[in-house]
């Protein structure tokens, strides 16, 4: 037995590279898929969990993250009547919580079942400014419609008086950008929406919703629509799937008016994969944002989506010059993950399968102005590679992107809810978060949150 911790048993270990794991979390068994930090007046630090299939918040006290504690798991809708959704993502900032709630991913999850209840989509408020470790709900913003897959899945919220959503809305093909009003936290308004051309259904043929619907590709990657809106200022940074990243000027919410785009598929993330332009964040402070495209979970990938797609296009993290945002421009792509030396596969496009899979990064830790608990540096990018790890890099020099330092999860061990999986299961990262202190909290797949430091 290994005399590292976090390993699971003889021979699953994981791989660790200029990084120590200082604490771990079973997360009570819930499959967390984004979470967000929290630091009281007092000094506490609490760790607010999304589910990626579940219909709740997992709430940890992180105060001392070689300690975490259970604080307890609260659901958001009676489990009983909503099996079938989904809280995914969560924002925390000026004392409030933003959940997301929507119904799960078919392609994930399998058909909706026969007794299936559609949850309300949208987002619930909630204020920690009178007890962070129970949360006092304030109200719910409803999208409008509740079929599966709908709802709210990433968005942006750096307090003050808007939240930037990337949700569904009737009469609407996939996620649009739609801007809300919170001013008033129990009373939020919609001040303001955005989508791509073919999104709307109003003033599209029959024929010409189909071909939307069903994408390039065949596989309902609604090729256009508004993954997620990263907002700095008066500008949002959106990346909109197969339509590539765009900045938008909105110092007019009602009338959101787009700068500047860059397409970036094809050449990257032109077939199977998650959303294939997932993330445009700038980095606060500079003229440079960073982009990527998304690959996928291989236990997702089945023999007959590889016959039908074939090879996968890259999918990758790339450095932008944003100084002029009509023109943002790609300067340098960021170096394919280190592969152990003692890695079972010889890299991670294979990694198990016998054809090369949609292999790519996924979340990336996400610094904002208004959120001084979290690590805000010029220098670093930290990355949950899916099955690559956490892979942190050093952009000191925005040209030359260095990979310093990686951590690869232990392989789970037991399924946290039943799936149909094509392949055994890998570890892999999902989303990571760093504290002001230097802690970095990732989440896994089908196992807990681990807490880790960077030796570099």
């Amino acid at each position: 037995m290994s005399d590292k911790f976090y390993a699971k048993s003889p021979g699953n270990e994981g791989y660790i590279k200029n990084m120590e794991v200082i604490g771990f979390h079973d997360c009570d068994r819930h499959y967390l898929f984004q979470t967000q930090l929290y630091k009281t007046a007092e000094g506490k630090y609490y760790l607010y969990g999304g589910c990626f299939k579940g219909t709740g918040i997992e709430i940890i006290d992180v105060t001392d993250p070689r300690n975490p504690k259970t604080v307890q798991y609260m659901d958001v809708y009676d489990p009983e009547k909503y099996s079938y959704m989904s809280t995914p993502k969560v924002q925390v900032c000026e004392d409030l919580m933003i959940v997301a709630t929507g119904n799960c991913l078919e392609f994930l999850h399998g058909p909706a079942p026969e007794n299936f209840t559609p949850v309300p989509g949208g987002v619930t408020i909630y204020s920690l400014k009178e007890d962070p470790e129970h949360p006092k709900k304030l109200s719910f913003w409803a999208t409008g419609d509740s079929s599966p897959g709908s709802g709210v899945h990433r968005f942006c919220y750096n307090g003050g008086k808007y939240m930037h959503l990337s949700a569904t809305a009737p009469g609407f093909i996939g996620y649009i950008y739609r801007i809300v009003d919170i001013s008033d936290p129990t009373y939020p308004v919609e001040a303001g929406r955005w989508w791509n051309p073919g999104q709307f259904l109003g003033n599209q043929t029959k024929a010409a919703q189909e071909k939307e619907i069903h994408g390039w590709n065949g596989y309902d990657t609604y090729p256009g629509y508004v993954h997620y809106p990263y907002v700095l200022g008066d500008k949002a940074y959106l990346s909109c799937v197969g339509a590539g990243f765009k900045i938008l000027d909105i110092s007019n919410p009602q009338v959101p008016q787009v700068l500047g785009e860059v397409g970036m598929t094809p050449p990257f993330a032109t077939k199977f994969g998650g959303a294939l332009c997932h993330t445009f964040m700038p980095i606060i402070g500079t003229n440079y944002a960073v982009g990527l495209q998304e690959g996928e979970r291989f236990w997702c990938v089945t023999p007959e989506l590889q016959e039908h797609f074939g090879i996968q296009s890259m999918c990758g993290i790339e450095m932008f010059d944003v100084s002029n945002p009509e023109d943002p421009v790609m300067i340098s792509v960021f170096p394919y993950p280190e592969v152990p030396e003692d890695f079972p596969y010889e890299n991670f496009n294979y990694c198990g399968l016998e054809k090369p899979g949609p292999f790519g990064p996924h979340n990336i830790h996400e610094p904002m102005t208004n959120k001084p608990w979290i690590e805000n540096r010029k220098d670093r990018i930290y990355d949950c590679y899916f099955h690559a790890g956490l892979r942190v890099y050093d952009v000191s020099d925005p040209y030359v992107p260095k990979e310093i330092a990686y951590f690869i999860p232990p392989n789970p061990e037991e399924l946290y809810f039943d799936v149909e999986m094509a392949n055994p299961p890998l570890g892999t990262t999902e989303d990571c978060v760093v504290d002001d202190r230097g802690n970095i909290f990732v989440n896994t797949m089908h196992d807990g949150l681990y807490i880790l430091r960077s030796l570099v």
